[in-house]
């Protein structure tokens, strides 16, 4: 006849001592009270899983965190669930699971993992743009949703006050962000399917706009306002930068001086800065290295070559030169990004080779087989195009003053 352990109480489990070797008191139907070598005593229950009969152990918690009587209560617990055929073991990790899929695996915390890595495959001005929108629109109402339970009604709900203001852009760009956050999720094995997949159905489709820009013939027009207007000098400077070098607002504005190699005249612009992840060369016509030295008077000891008048540590706002068309009264004719279509469009009425523009641009050919054998950036025949397009503005600017003109 099997023995029955008279049970414990807390005066002999406070006066267990530790041995040199691990060892176990006996509380009665199976719930041992363990007693290590480094003196750590916990709980133990053991049983016969009900799903291949073999016994199995079952550490319940240490004492005295966990009492006497809670041990016994859940090891009552656990028995109950072995009775009805389910292994306490396996239901003890699918409730942690669940507690860390509900109090971890939040919307916030899931989109910090993605944006780790979408941050390493944009550039910096990209990447903050993605996480400012997701921080103005999305983590105010969700940031603590367990992604588990994000429903696609939801999500369209926070949505739906960035459609009723019109902004069809804004609301594109966030659905797009969330719909690559849960196929993060999906790819993680963190939940089974996105359920986002297509909340885009659920609202107006954004009207395409080209960008707004100045016809080639009004260019002497700009020069003009540029030369006149009432704007501080390191924006006159940026704007012309700009416009001579064909780059993107945030590619000019985030200029760094160690980026130019005024030996060869060549601007490297980083490939984390560019729109396409991929490093952009850039030829220096007399007009831009006229522009850079005096730059040098006012930035020489920065870091960046456009610093900001609040911060000089940090570049100025890439929407400075947007900001400063607006004030000199093109507010619905242009903006700083159709300096480029400006650029453009002039080049190809004058003649110029399509692709050696495009290199120009920093545009990606959308073909993929043309892509692969076409890896040149034609930089010397874009030194002649650029210089080209340099002394153009400058005759453009007769009559007015461009900053670039050599006195």
């Amino acid at each position: 006849m099997a023995r029955i352990a008279t049970p414990l109480n807390d005066k002999q489990l406070k006066n267990a001592k530790p041995k040199d070797s691990e060892y176990v008191l006996s509380d009665g139907q199976s719930l041992q009270f363990r007693v290590m070598k480094n003196g750590t005593k916990s709980w133990r229950l053991l049983y016969k899983n009900p799903k291949n009969g073999k016994q199995s152990r079952l550490t319940l918690g240490t004492y005295p965190s966990l009492s006497i009587a809670n041990a016994r209560k859940t090891a009552r617990e656990y028995r109950s669930l072995v009775a009805q055929g389910i292994d306490p073991k396996a239901y003890k990790l699918e409730k942690q699971n669940e507690h860390v899929a509900i109090h971890q695996n939040t919307l916030l915390n899931i989109s910090k993992e993605w944006f780790d890595i979408k941050k390493c495959e944009v550039s910096s001005d990209y990447a903050d743009d993605i996480w400012r929108s997701l921080d103005l629109h999305i983590f105010p109402y969700l940031q603590n949703h367990p992604i588990s339970t994000l429903t696609a009604p939801i999500v369209i709900n926070v949505l739906k006050p960035i459609e009723a203001k019109g902004s069809l852009e804004t609301l594109k760009r966030v659905s797009q962000r969330l719909n690559e956050i849960m196929t993060y999720a999906v790819n993680c094995g963190l939940v089974q399917s996105n359920p986002l997949s297509g909340i885009k159905a659920a609202f107006k489709k954004p009207q395409k706009e080209n960008m707004k820009a100045l016809k080639p013939e009004e260019l002497p027009e700009l020069m003009n306002s540029i030369a006149n207007a009432s704007i501080k000098l390191t924006t006159r400077f940026l704007i012309e930068f700009q416009l001579h070098t064909m780059t993107r607002p945030n590619e000019a504005a985030g200029a760094r001086w160690e980026e130019f190699d005024l030996k060869n005249n060549i601007w490297t612009i980083p490939k984390n800065r560019m729109k396409k992840g991929r490093e952009h060369r850039i030829p220096l016509t007399k007009e831009v290295l006229n522009l850079l030295n005096q730059m040098t008077a006012i930035s020489g000891q920065r870091e960046y070559v456009f610093p900001a008048d609040r911060d000089p540590k940090k570049a100025t706002n890439s929407q400075t030169a947007n900001a400063a068309l607006k004030r000199m009264g093109f507010a619905g004719r242009l903006v700083s990004h159709g300096l480029r279509s400006i650029a453009s469009t002039t080049l190809n009425q004058q003649g110029h080779d399509p692709d050696v523009i495009e290199a120009a641009l920093a545009h990606v050919s959308g073909n993929e087989i043309r892509r692969a054998y076409n890896r040149t950036d034609y930089l010397d025949r874009r030194k002649t195009m650029m210089d080209w397009w340099s002394e153009h503005i400058v005759q453009a600017s007769i009559g007015s003053m461009s900053l670039s003109k050599a006195n």
